[in-house]
């Protein structure tokens, strides 16, 4: 039978054969995931409005990935000249997101925003198929639908029941953030199998790019207040940007290049699932029964698209 990702001649590095060699990038995506899982557990901590935390994870994740960043242009160069452009723009498709995503909830709720938002499982690998020719595969499309719905329960939506007086500009908004979540992933895929070992860098100026954007585009959402933040919020906004911003991503854009495209969207739905967890753990957010069963339903829907039982195949 034919392997079920197939890559445009031109890209710059081969996929390794399904159920090859996939464990270690898997759980670098995955380890990402969980440290985004924890991005809104540190937002209800600081208690910073949405926009004002949108900019800082971002400007103070920049401070830390600065030093780090000259220490790999020291050892390996510095980046090319495509590879700053694609990380530019990567960077002002996450601050548009980050912003874009702040006023979807303010417009629909926090439950619906999640589920728009991750149309990213959907956008990205189409952005795969049609500009890489990378083939999605059977379990995958088989699976996506279950993914879907797992998301809807865990969000809520469905025992809210509450509709939001601005629900057509919250869910066009929501539907943009998950595009230009997608579009960061994808961008920063592709070039990291086209300047392998370059991660930090990259992420460096996209991460300055996103707090650019995000400022620019805050009077969206509510605006950046930097005045009365206390103490305590300030150090739950360091480790949003060390825990949410910088490890998160130096993970996920380690391991993603070595990943299809539906792999990399599917693992990622473990962020709300997560999230969800630690609620439990950290603020005593007991998750409803239909949260649990949404929890199940995604996990179990990402370990059939993964192939998580299959057995190696005897050659």
């Amino acid at each position: 039978m034919a392997t079920d990702i197939q890559l445009n001649p031109a890209s710059s590095t081969t996929l390794p054969a399904p159920g090859s060699g996939r464990s270690g990038p898997a759980l670098l995506v995955l380890t990402g995931a969980g440290c985004l899982s924890a991005s809104a557990v540190l937002v209800k901590v600081a208690a910073v409005d949405p926009a004002t935390s949108a900019f800082l994870r971002c400007a103070i994740a920049v401070v830390v990935l600065a030093p780090l960043a000259w220490r790999e242009c020291r050892r390996f160069g510095a980046l090319s000249r495509r590879g700053v452009v694609v990380a530019l723009v990567a960077g002002a498709a996450l601050g548009a997101d980050y912003v874009m995503w702040t006023r979807s909830i303010f417009d629909v709720g926090a439950g619906i925003a999640t589920v728009l938002i991750n149309v990213q499982v959907v956008i990205l690998p189409l952005l795969g198929l049609l500009i890489d020719r990378e083939r999605l595969s059977r379990r995958f499309v088989l699976a996506c639908p279950a993914m879907l719905a797992g998301i809807v329960l865990i969000s809520g939506v469905l025992e809210s029941g509450v509709i939001a007086p601005n629900t057509v500009r919250g869910t066009v908004f929501g539907i943009l953030a998950g595009a230009a979540y997608a579009l960061y992933l994808y961008l920063t895929r592709r070039q990291g199998r086209a300047e392998p070992g370059r991660t930090v860098t990259p992420l460096a100026i996209a991460t300055a790019s996103a707090a650019v954007t995000a400022a620019a585009l805050s009077p969206l959402s509510s605006g950046i207040h930097l005045g009365a933040i206390s103490p305590a919020s300030w150090l739950a906004m360091i480790g949003l940007a060390v825990l949410g911003q910088v490890f998160a991503w130096l993970l996920i854009n380690s391991g993603s290049p070595h990943l299809p495209a539906n792999q990399t969207a599917a693992l990622l739905l473990t962020q709300p699932v997560a999230t969800v967890l630690l609620s439990l753990l950290i603020l005593a957010e007991v998750p409803s029964a239909l949260e649990v069963c949404g929890m199940v339903l995604v996990l179990a829907s990402i370990a059939v698209a993964n192939r998580v039982w299959n057995r190696p195949h005897r050659t």
